[in-house]
């Protein structure tokens, strides 16, 4: 493995910064101490340093003699939810974790920024984007919606996740739909409130909700080709407050994501139809309102071939799986992939035991592969600039 050695000599010191991280989370939108973190290190280090984009959106510049520039980007933002672990450097905060790793992501961005300051010997820019809330807040669309590429244009740009389950040393991509688009969506049950003794003159919103989440699932299993890839998942139900009352109303909620944008627009439409008249078939109301929206992620060819050969580079050509299984999962960078090409790309954070899937909480990053992921910036910027490079 082809680890640069002047990063690997700065693991101590990335893995102090991703405790404090991790010991610090901090919402979408809210990261201001880690904002101020990433951006003393980059001012430090002599990077030209922007802030304010998206509120908490840092975007570090380095920029040597003349040519194409480039974007590698890292999230930020921890998840509502209480962490279980029992380490030093567990969250301080409660109902608030990095159980995702994007303290890990700004640590190995933050080491391939002190490298390549330290050691410019490529020709052009790049820009380091530290950007807030992609956890369903959609921060990325915010940086962009705010001038991101009109003050910090970039011929590509490229991301990073690391994925539990996938082997330390490894790295995972595809060209095309690499992760799912997901449409967030609230659906309201209008009924007539009863006494829980007497249904017959009221209209349950509680048994109508039962029938819709039925009917919902059928969305997928008789309304798409099986060869194609969706999922509509019902997530929150909420409805009454007494043992003994039929309510009024009931709320719910979820998502649904696929691969497709045709297929995207089909499912949403699908999805109102279905609830109105499932509804209306019980004497009740509804409403549906699609609250948040991402696009799939879509990876452009050259720069997916660019990356894959970067990862092989260091890790070996065994190791890089670059025709990967696509991930229902979604994912923010979509909106940066749909105005410039690149590549986003998954890093093994391992398969030990007692290791967890992200969003659970006893997940934690791996701090072995935090200078393999500074490594693949490093190359992967200086491959992108080199003059005569796709």
């Amino acid at each position: 493995m082809r680890i640069i050695p002047e990063i690997q000599a700065n693991h101590a010191d990335m893995v102090r910064w991703r405790h404090d991280l991790h010991a610090h989370p901090e919402l979408a939108f809210e990261e201001r101490r880690t904002a101020d973190f990433v951006a003393a290190c980059l001012e430090e280090w002599g990077l030209d340093v922007d802030r304010g984009l998206a509120r908490t959106g840092v975007v570090g510049t380095l920029s040597r003699g003349s040519g194409k520039t480039v974007g590698l980007r890292a999230d930020m933002d921890a998840l509502p939810m209480q962490e279980a672990n029992e380490f030093d450097y567990r969250s301080s905060y409660p109902g608030k974790m990095h159980a995702c790793g994007h303290d890990g992501h700004t640590t190995m961005l933050l080491g391939a920024a002190r490298y390549l300051a330290a050691k410019p010997d490529f020709s052009g820019t790049i820009h380091f984007i530290f950007q807030p809330a992609e956890e369903a807040a959609g921060g990325a669309k915010v940086m962009l919606d705010e001038g991101l590429f009109e003050r910090f244009d970039v011929d590509a740009v490229f991301g990073m996740h690391n994925w539990p389950g996938l082997p330390a040393g490894y790295f995972a991509m595809r060209r095309g739909a690499m992760m799912a688009s997901l449409d967030c969506f609230d659906i309201r049950i209008l009924g007539r409130g009863a006494h829980g003794a007497l249904p017959h003159l009221g209209i349950d919103p509680i048994l109508t909700a039962a029938q819709v989440v039925s009917a919902v699932q059928g969305i997928v299993s008789r309304n798409v080709d099986p060869l194609r890839s969706a999922v509509i998942s019902i997530t929150k139900i909420h409805a009454g407050d007494a043992h003994n009352i039929i309510p009024e109303t009931l709320d719910m909620g979820g998502g649904l994501r696929c691969f497709d944008p045709a297929l995207r627009e089909q499912l949403k439409s699908r999805l109102g139809e279905v609830v109105a008249a499932t509804a209306q078939a019980a004497g009740a109301g509804s409403a549906i309102e699609f609250v948040s929206g991402y696009p799939p992620v879509m990876n452009d060819a050259a720069s997916t071939e660019l990356a894959a050969r970067v990862a092989a580079e260091i890790v070996g050509r065994d190791k890089v799986n670059d025709q990967s299984e696509p991930v229902l999962g979604s994912e923010d960078f979509a909106f940066l992939l749909e105005q410039r090409p690149g590549c986003y790309v998954f890093i093994g954070n391992g398969t030990e035991a007692g290791g967890c899937m992200i969003h659970n909480p006893h997940y934690d990053f791996n701090d072995g592969i935090l200078a393999l992921g500074a490594s693949y910036w490093v190359r992967l910027a200086q491959a992108f600039l080199r003059p005569g490079a796709a």
